[in-house]
């Protein structure tokens, strides 16, 4: 209701999102599991899983994205090479220390051929845990990969089912589907209300509330987005004269929060993202009627977004989500952040940048891990690069 009074402000929101995204042991998930002897939690790694069809089972989705800028990887390390990517690892120290006892499964969906790896380390190393690896198809018909994706969703949901002890209904998929469009839509305005006013919504604590969503009860998430708009609206913050930019490239391992405040600082207003692709993966609602896992299937094939870990059948809309997104967010400029050693991003970075070069819109690129410590270079290209922005707009 308009008028109400707003049970949190600002500071309070954020500070227990910070707790949430600087707890490596899951409190928060132990703590919901413990109010209800016999809930369950399934872990999911980044990019997109159907939660839906967790949730309809009663257990508790929890996004995994690794150890941060916070654990110190031992163990994990003996299990990969160097040259990769640092999630997989930090993931592995995750489960090897203890940290994911809590979790009763494990899902790694299709993001690239290291967590495929993973999943079948996962299912030697945990063998007392539901571990699956969660394929999504690479062709876009109804008929071919629908059909596909229906049957991997209805292998999950069996799965699921024994593991509550009941199966899954279809009333029961329909309303997680009804909660997670109303999640969807919470998300939406959050980016749409920063893209108006990112003085108003600093990606730092977007961020932050983006990660607390991968831990809490979606219900109680979407009341959070919601009580956070509310709350910044009603404060007036600094305007600065910043440069607009799209930050692309972290889907999947995720960058240090220190990352996205040093962008800030630099003069960059960050207006639209790929972080935690799995809470806008689809960018409309799921039909709540007819037959759910069709309905969801339908939504993946048709209505999700662009990533460079998804098959693009069409070639030639290479690169068109960045010129829409620099388009419908009034974006000056795009700074492409993506983690060392990650081969999908770093494989289409060229074409796209391409693309970027052929409609005259500036970008700059670098490499994260989710651990980088030095962020003094990374300010100085991002300011260099919002001042020449500035510079070229003015001329």
């Amino acid at each position: 209701m308009m008028g109400a009074p707003m049970s949190q402000t600002v500071p309070q929101i954020i500070e227990r999102c910070q707790t949430l995204f600087d707890d490596l042991h899951f409190t928060s998930v132990k703590e919901w599991k413990a109010a209800v002897p016999g809930r369950k939690a399934i872990g999911f790694m980044p990019i997109y899983v159907p939660r839906e069809i967790i949730h309809a089972a009663g257990m508790l989705p929890v996004g995994i994205m690794g150890g941060g800028d916070q654990l110190e990887v031992i163990q994990g390390d003996a299990y990969y090479q160097s040259y990769i990517c640092r999630i997989p690892r930090s993931t592995l120290e995750l489960g090897l220390t203890g940290r994911l006892d809590c979790l009763d499964g494990m899902l790694f969906p299709s993001i690239c051929d290291v967590i495929r790896n993973l999943s079948g380390m996962w299912q030697i190393l945990f063998k007392d845990k539901y571990v699956r690896y969660f394929d999504v198809p690479q062709n876009y018909q109804d008929s071919v990969g629908g059909n596909y994706y229906m049957h991997e969703m209805q292998v999950l949901r069996d799965d699921l089912g024994k593991l509550a002890g009941k199966p899954i209904s279809d009333d029961a998929l329909r309303a997680s589907i009804g909660v997670y469009n109303e999640n969807r839509r919470a998300i939406q305005e959050l980016y749409k209300y920063r893209a108006a006013k990112p003085w108003q919504a600093p990606t730092s604590e977007v961020y932050l509330l983006l990660r607390a969503g991968m831990v809490l009860p979606v219900e109680e998430h979407t009341k959070l987005v919601r009580e956070y708009i509310a709350a910044t609206d009603a404060v007036a913050r600094p305007m600065r004269d910043n440069a607009r930019i799209i930050l692309t490239g972290a889907f999947c391992e995720q960058p240090p929060l220190s990352l996205i405040k040093s962008i800030e600082m630099a003069g960059c207003y960050i207006v639209d993202d790929d972080f935690m692709l799995v809470m806008r993966m689809l960018f409309d609602d799921v039909v709540e009627t007819g037959d759910p896992l069709e309905e969801l299937s339908k939504s993946f094939l048709h209505r999700s977004v662009q990533t460079s870990s998804k098959y693009d059948e069409f070639k030639k809309d290479k690169g068109k989500y960045l010129l829409d997104s620099t388009k419908l967010n009034a974006g000056e400029g795009v700074i492409f952040a993506a983690p060392s050693f990650c081969d999908p991003a770093l494989l289409e970075r060229p074409m796209l940048q391409a693309v970027l070069a052929e409609h005259k819109i500036p970008y700059t690129a670098f490499k994260y891990a989710e651990n980088t410590g030095q962020m003094a270079p990374i300010r100085e290209q991002a300011g260099t690069f919002a001042d020449s922005i500035k510079l070229w707009s003015a001329a």
